[in-house]
């Protein structure tokens, strides 16, 4: 990084395997089901949070705000913390895990900062001269009390941060007018940082006031995106010259990615364009095609199925590998893929499962898959992100117009169906799904490249339903996931993301069923949940302590069948 020119390097950026999990040691948060009894965290113990072992579950993991990132939720209550790790933090995110209903985690802050008073003053005897807070929850619509909350932390630390340099960083949206009014009012702290990619609006803030002798740190590079910056605007936003050099190479590259013919598909525009202002609604309601299903498919009362794919064996991965590598012929693989597909169904027929899947032994992602048989989207050979702990995903990139040039489930799906008088389910990744987990062109909104998608997939059902495939799961995993941090932005974002889904399945006949599978805390979009007018929504149930089926006592009113993981 000195190398690369970087002014301020960062430090404490490695983790064994969460950030948020070295924060929960640091402040001796460690629930008693893992034994520890004070002194140092050794690594059975941490990864014991974070993994489990044979005695006692890991601990809960959810999204880091609306990234695809995973961390491991700490389990707060009303005990006493101490320093427990030595590990110097900088991000520590609050959870209410295991916490009574009446409980504050707010009420912990004055536990907690002593731990981070000996933090500061560890590194600044080890000559530290500057220190970063990360405080991306600032970008949330905070109440008074919470805001009243960070000054009083922050008064509290400011003794101990004489003689270093402090930066707040924020993150992945704009700072409410209010919260920035807070931060850059704070006394002790150099400098502020701000994302002016995902937060636009912030630069209005600055320009309104910003506190002066302070630095500013302005994120004007897209960290969560592949293409290259534009530099005459980046230029412009810094406001850094009053007249901007012509970056010839930079704008030729601009000028290319528009006009190329693989980006632009005038056919695919259309149709994308002509889905404006239809509902896109299923011929009759939901209650009326559960009792057609029910006649075609004649399942007992409460009928079992399984999410989708099975665990792959090392043999498999080995047959995955070697016709990456073009060892073996397309004809061997399919031999493989069929071998491995019949013990999957075999297994589910013993243990009397009614809806049956073909394991996806063909996959190598859920989003990976269906990318590499799209047009519009390239891949990277070691362009891996993190998602939890050390499990990586290649995220496809989306350059150009999303088409579908010829069937791609539809062999697996009925090869299982052959082999089995039990209904199979056809498996698919929806579109919202396949966007946020995708780098995405950005030279069009979200919502026009998403509505591509979905008519891809819409074909896709339409060729599975043919093909005799009479249950349909379409995965929307991370729906919630591209939420919007501010509450004013989610109906829009909403909106469109249930559009894009209805899209893929409003032309399939009432016998089919439409499935979708979600996992994370989604009781706040449960209504938009129950307008993609599915037939039934599988919920991941039994890692998450039931609490996603607690909506139902709640008064929420479904029309669709619920499949609760257990």
């Amino acid at each position: 990084m000195a190398a690369a020119g970087i002014k301020y390097i960062p430090s404490n950026t490695f983790s064994y395997y969460d950030l948020v999990l070295d924060s929960t040691a640091m402040l001796g948060a460690i629930p008693t089901r893992y034994g520890w009894e004070g002194g140092k965290i050794e690594f059975d113990v941490y990864f014991s949070m974070a993994r489990g072992n044979a005695s006692v579950p890991a601990m809960e993991m959810t999204k880091w705000f609306d990234t695809s990132y995973h961390y491991t939720v700490p389990e707060l209550g009303p005990d006493n913390f101490s320093y427990a790790s030595r590990k110097a933090v900088t991000e520590y995110e609050e959870a209410q895990q295991g916490v009574e209903k009446t409980f504050s985690p707010l009420s912990l802050l004055h536990k907690i900062l002593p731990i981070y008073r000996e933090v500061v003053s560890e590194l600044k005897a080890a000559g530290a001269s500057w220190i970063q807070f990360d405080e991306p929850t600032l970008v949330l619509d905070l109440d008074s009390h919470q805001l009243q909350a960070f000054i009083e932390a922050y008064s509290e630390l400011e003794s101990c941060l004489s003689g270093v340099n402090v930066l707040v960083q924020t993150y992945f949206a704009d700072v409410p007018a209010e919260a920035y009014r807070v931060l850059t009012s704070l006394k002790g702290v150099t400098g502020f940082g701000f994302d002016l990619v995902r937060g636009n609006k912030s630069t209005d803030l600055i320009k309104g006031g910003f506190p002066t002798g302070k630095y500013l740190f302005a994120g004007v590079v897209d960290g969560r995106n592949i293409w290259a910056n534009d530099l005459a605007e980046t230029l412009s936003t810094l406001h850094a010259l009053e007249s901007i050099a012509f970056f010839s190479a930079n704008a030729a590259a601009q000028a290319s990615r528009k006009s190329s013919l693989r980006v632009t598909n005038e056919a695919v525009q259309k149709a994308a364009a002509a889905l404006r202002g239809s509902d896109h609604c299923r011929a009759r309601p939901v209650s009326a095609r559960l009792d057609a299903q029910q006649k075609k498919l004649n399942l007992p009362v409460i009928p079992t199925t399984v999410i989708g794919s099975f665990p792959q064996t090392e043999e498999l991965r080995r047959v995955h590998c070697e016709y990456k590598d073009k060892m073996i012929s397309e004809e061997e693989f399919v031999k493989a893929i069929k071998e491995e597909i019949k013990k999957v169904v075999k297994l589910q027929e013993e243990l009397d499962i009614d809806v049956l899947v073909h394991g996806e032994p063909e996959r190598n992602d859920m989003v990976e898959y269906f990318g590499e048989q799209l047009s519009g989207f390239a891949f990277t050979i070691n362009g891996w992100v993190q998602s939890y702990g050390s499990h990586c995903v290649k995220l496809p990139i989306i350059y150009g117009d999303v088409s579908r040039p010829k069937p791609m489930t539809v062999l697996w799906s009925t090869m299982a169906q052959s082999m089995t008088a039990c209904p199979v389910k056809g498996m698919l990744t929806g579109p919202v799904t396949i966007l946020n987990w995708s780098f995405v062109r950005n030279d069009q909104p979200r919502l026009e490249t998403c509505y591509q998608i979905a008519l891809a997939i819409k074909d896709e059902v339409g060729d599975l339903e043919k093909a005799g495939i009479n249950v349909i799961q379409i995965d929307e995993a991370a729906l919630r996931e591209g939420l919007p941090l501010r509450k004013s932005e989610q109906s829009f974002y909403l909106n469109w993301a249930v559009h894009s889904f209805r899209i893929t399945n409003c032309g399939a006949k009432d016998t089919t069923q439409i499935h979708t599978h979600m996992y994370s805390r989604f009781n706040d979009i449960i209504h938009s949940i129950i307008d993609m007018d599915v037939d039934v929504i599988t919920i991941e149930n039994s890692c998450s302590d039931e609490k996603p089926v607690s909506v139902i006592h709640k008064g929420v009113e479904f029309g669709t069948g619920i499949a609760p993981n257990v």
